[in-house]
């Protein structure tokens, strides 16, 4: 695992898929995203401080894989979208992507990743709910990804958690595996229209600074 300090009071934990991010408050840590569920150990060594909360974007493996791990283990409330807390907690399953032609040999050269373990999800959050971390982060809905799929919006620091509705691979853009391309690339554009300085990605680099250029310019050229 690498660690990137994006913000003074984010940090960026990129494992070999994807990556989750540390927000620390005065009064403890955000947790967003978890990695795959063998990612929970490298996690725990960099937390800080009280971890008060995980936030989980979208109930893909590579982002709650750890998440029953450590919300047992530190009594951390979870949150995620109400569409995505039955997959969460393994009541329900989720719909596979539908891939466009020039993702299949992407997805088909991609190792399998260790199932997510059950994980309780103790708060179930719609568009425009506010959550009580860096300053008031408001939760974005950004279905197409998953159908509940969410970003979240700090707009005090203006930062931008986009999860898998946008990747910054080489450039920012759309992401890929959705459920439903039409809804992602109109989460896209949504995104794109938030006064965003940093933004950072379920994959890929982050932007500190200039964030808001590179999503408007990632929206105009996706349709």
């Amino acid at each position: 695992m690498d660690v990137i300090e994006v913000l003074p009071r984010l940090r960026m934990l990129r494992f070999p898929v994807g990556a989750a991010y540390l927000w620390r408050d005065d009064d403890g840590l955000t947790l967003i995203d978890t990695g795959t569920a063998d990612c929970a150990a490298e996690i725990e060594e960099v937390l800080d401080g009280e971890l008060r909360r995980i936030v989980l974007t979208h109930w893909h493996e590579d982002h709650t894989g750890s998440a029953a791990e450590l919300a047992a283990r530190y009594g951390a409330e979870v949150v995620a979208h109400r569409l995505e807390a039955p997959v969460i907690r393994s009541e329900a399953v989720g719909a596979p992507p539908v891939l466009e032609e020039f993702e299949v040999p992407i997805r088909a050269a991609l190792p399998p990743l260790p199932p997510a373990p059950p994980c309780r999800v103790d708060r179930e959050v719609e568009d425009g709910d506010v959550l009580e971390f860096g300053g008031g982060a408001v939760v974005v809905a950004a279905p197409g990804h998953t159908d509940g799929s969410i970003a979240l919006h700090l707009p005090a620091p203006r930062a931008l958690f986009t999860g898998d509705a946008v990747a910054n691979v080489g450039r920012t853009m759309l992401g890929v595996f959705h459920t439903d391309r039409v809804r992602a690339v109109e989460s896209l554009h949504r995104l794109a229209e938030l006064e965003a300085d940093t933004a950072v990605f379920g994959h890929g680099d982050p932007i500190p600074h200039g964030a808001a250029a590179a999503l408007r310019g990632a929206a105009a050229a996706t349709v």
